[in-house]
């Protein structure tokens, strides 16, 4: 049996984004019934303890994502060896994580969506909610797929 897999999401102050994020893959799984830790952080300590941006919840219920339970947290260095993967939500987050993790763990840090940034909506309109949903649902469904992959694996 697979021991299961962890994944933390990282964004500037968990409270669009990332949770964002946290919330889509966990929905995502457990439809799929995968069993995976998925949790999300902010580099900066201005919101821990605080939910989400209510403007991220709303958009984020209206496609039938809860983050209300969520409450935003700093990454600590634990972070490096608890989670099997890191993603960052920009390039300046990736940047940011490679400097605070050790180099060991370098490897498991990445860009949630290769070669491109997940734009920051926390100054804009409910159109930047929306682009991040439809950027973190599509990367999620094909992480998804690539989670199942080494389970239909018999090698693996």
């Amino acid at each position: 049996m697979k021991e299961r897999r962890s994944i933390l999401f990282v964004c500037t102050g968990n409270i669009c984004r990332s949770p964002t994020a946290e919330a889509v893959l966990r929905h995502l799984a457990a439809r799929e019934s995968i069993n995976l830790r998925v949790e999300s952080a902010g580099l900066g300590d201005w919101h821990v303890g605080d939910p989400p941006d209510e403007r991220a919840q709303h958009h984020a219920r209206n496609r039938g994502y809860d983050l209300s339970a969520q409450r935003a947290r700093q990454v600590r260095p634990r972070d490096f060896d608890d989670f099997d993967l890191i993603l960052a939500m920009d390039r300046g987050h990736l940047r940011a994580l490679q400097r605070m993790a050790p180099p060991k763990h370098h490897a498991k840090i990445r860009l949630f969506v290769a070669e491109r940034d997940i734009p920051d909506p926390y100054c804009g309109g409910p159109d930047g909610f929306e682009q991040v949903l439809d950027l973190v649902e599509a990367r999620c469904r094909s992480l998804i797929a690539e989670l199942r992959a080494p389970l239909n694996d018999p090698t693996s």
